[in-house]
């Protein structure tokens, strides 16, 4: 049980008593509401019982109770009218929290959901999904003609009022903009009515393209030929200032109908804005067509005549079988489920990625000022697909050629035959294998309690470590789930993957599932507690930084994940935003020496603990100073073989010059 549950249950107590008032046609004013809250609330919203955003969260919890019932027995054109009627009755909301406002909480109008409904022509054996589903208004039009509602709410309270609403409904709480990802794997909806955040973002903070992340989310998910209804902001046009990602967001599909509502339309629910109202099936077609605008929407109503028909589906929505998930390049064997996240891959499904060696480096890429175009400078990749960005390096580093790899990856032959990954993140895969079929210069030992490793002939050798320093817009987390898929497929399937923070899991999540894996393959370590043993036979362990910060001298997090990893382990381990390690060899700071800090030296013990592992640096700001790459020990940036004997003298002579 959550913390949120006594508010959502006052809500829902509340709601049941305005639910009443609404089908017995009793005004609801604002006193009236404040009456419900605080009867279920045990106190008054000065004795800070409730406050005054709770009380119109009843509201519409109580119009998603009523309204199914209010317009059971009327044709569409009467349910419209009725609704809009109704909406004018109630109270305006004027008051908006802050987590309203943080999640872009403008519930849909009555007669608006009702609206987007009936435009999805919804049949008996719909699955319908609802991914930013709030009060439950839309789905509550929409459940008793399908055969299944999955329903996915971000904001705690909300999610808990749907699973009071609906009772039996699969009830998600994820950001709706990584459905696709983290969904992958379940059900997939033939029928989509959606009303998304417009310009806020839960990873992104204020961001204008929020809506139209998640649509393209929605349509990802969707299955082929299914239909989405989507209210959206009033600039998401093919008009010049978005016509680039309309276009993109809208990639493989049709719009069947194209309405505006003028402002107004949403005045009872605290704002004035316009919106826009598309019908989109999936299939490819046209995307410019006219639209119809209007002042309310009866009006809109009145003037659509007939809905346009469906197209055909293209994959059943059936239910799901009762045998485990399948991640893309396993092969198929039935049999009872076995309590296992993830399973070993069968070559049969898994190819080579085909190169070729360029003798000489290619030719520079188109120079621009100090930079030019990026393309990889000693390998040819037939199968790679179109880099989404574009990308550029610097004029300098354009004209070092990388060496001549050898190495041959592996990966699903769906992920290299639909061109999952461009060349330039193929060209990491390469050479981070290339990198690690290598070892350091030298043996070491690793003295207990101590950070640095001990030159010892009779000591290990360590694998040596790859760093992916690209920038922005690169994809470096698709990059490094594509360097552990490739192991994966060999049988190696224990690897780590440390990151900034816990809710950067979803975004891992999203790009091992956008390359052929499921959600469920990356495992939290929160879900085991300190000590305890981590029970995943195989699978990616998420670790945020800050879990590895320890004072303890026994059983830490640090020792939790090395008894996982096994003392042979040969797995990948990602150190995404390395240069959250820099602190590892202390120096100077503007209060005189500071110390390591306890984060990097972690970093470096683990990547010490696991001669044998995978390291594979990911940071766009490796250092900002030579001395934060002190927790790059796999490098091989010093030591035997190189030309600093030492760390130190590494750091001293490269500050020289």
């Amino acid at each position: 049980m959550t913390t949120t549950l006594p508010r959502a249950s006052a809500i829902l107590g509340a709601a049941r008593t305005l639910a009443a008032k609404l089908l017995l046609a009793v005004p609801i004013d604002r006193a009236a509401l404040s009456e419900a809250i605080t009867l279920t609330s045990g106190g008054s919203d000065a004795a800070g019982a409730w406050q005054q955003r709770d009380s119109f969260e009843a509201l519409e919890v109580a119009l998603a109770m009523a309204m199914p019932e209010l317009v059971a027995r009327m044709d569409a054109g009467a349910a419209v009218e009725t609704l809009e009627a109704l909406a004018r009755e109630l109270p305006t909301h004027t008051v908006r929290s802050e987590d309203q406002i943080a999640f872009q909480q403008f519930s849909t109008p009555p007669a608006l959901a009702y609206l987007a409904v009936h435009l999805a022509r919804l049949a008996s054996d719909d699955v319908l999904l609802e991914p930013s589903a709030g009060t439950g208004i839309i789905t509550s039009l929409a459940r008793g003609a399908v055969r299944l509602c999955l329903l996915n709410e971000l904001e705690p309270t909300r999610s808990d009022l749907l699973e009071g609403l609906f009772p039996g409904a699969s009830v998600y709480r994820h950001d709706g903009a990584k459905i696709a990802a983290l969904l992958a794997g379940t059900e997939r909806p033939s029928a989509i009515v959606m009303n998304p955040p417009f310009s806020i973002s839960q990873s992104r903070g204020e961001d204008q393209n929020t809506a139209a992340r998640h649509l393209r989310a929605a349509l990802d998910h969707l299955v082929p030929g299914g239909r989405v209804v989507a209210i959206m902001p009033d600039w998401f046009t093919p008009s010049a200032r978005g016509a680039e990602v309309f276009r993109r967001t809208l990639e493989g599909t049709r719009i069947a109908l194209s309405l505006r509502l003028d402002k107004g339309g949403y005045a009872k629910h605290g704002t004035g804005i316009a919106v826009r109202l598309l019908v989109i099936d999936k299939v490819p077609g046209d995307t410019s067509v006219s639209t119809i605008n209007r002042a309310s929407v009866s009006e809109l109503f009145a003037a659509i005549g007939a809905v346009p028909a469906r197209a055909a589906l293209r994959q059943a929505a059936g239910a799901p079988a009762t045998r485990p998930r399948l991640s893309l390049f396993r092969a198929i064997k039935s049999g009872p489920a076995r309590p296992v996240i993830v399973r070993a891959p069968q070559t049969n499904d898994v190819r080579p990625v085909t190169y070729q060696v360029l003798d000489q480096p290619a030719a520079m890429g188109e120079q621009r000022g100090v930079y030019a175009d990026y393309r990889p400078s000693r390998v040819v990749i037939p199968e790679a697909g179109e880099h989404p960005t574009h990308l550029v390096e610097s004029a300098a580093m354009a004209s070092i050629s990388a060496p001549r790899p050898q190495y041959i990856p592996c990966l699903p032959e769906r992920t290299v035959t639909a061109r999952l990954l461009s060349a330039a993140q193929l060209e990491t895969v390469i050479y981070a294998g290339e990198a690690w079929s290598r070892d350091l210069h030298g043996r070491f030992s690793h003295p207990s309690g101590e950070v640095a490793l001990k030159e010892d002939p009779d000591g290990q050798l360590y694998r040596t470590g790859f760093f992916l320093g690209d920038g922005t817009g690169a994809g470096k987390g698709r990059q490094a789930a594509a360097c552990i898929l490739d192991q994966w497929l060999k049988g190696n399937r224990r690897h780590i993957w440390i990151s900034k923070n816990a809710p950067l899991l979803e975004d891992a999540q999203r790009d091992w599932t956008a390359i052929g894996g499921l959600p469920s393959d990356i495992l939290e370590l929160a879900r085991w507690k300190i000590g305890e043993k981590i029970t995943a036979p195989e699978g990616i362990l998420f670790v945020p930084y800050g879990t590895l910060r320890s004072s303890r001298v026994e059983d830490t997090r640090l020792d939790q994940i090395v008894r996982w990893a096994g003392e042979d382990f040969e797995g990948v381990i990602v150190f995404d935003e390395a240069h959250e390690m820099g602190g590892v060899a202390g120096g100077e700071g503007a209060l005189g020496q500071k110390q390591g800090s306890l984060q990097g030296i972690a970093g470096v013990l683990l990547q010490n603990t696991l001669p044998r592992a995978r390291v594979l640096y990911a940071s766009a700001t490796g250092a900002s100073d030579v001395n934060n790459l002190a927790y790059a020990v796999r490098l091989g940036l010093w030591g035997p073989g190189t030309a600093f004997a030492a760390r130190e003298q590494f750091i001293s002579e490269i500050r020289d010059g």
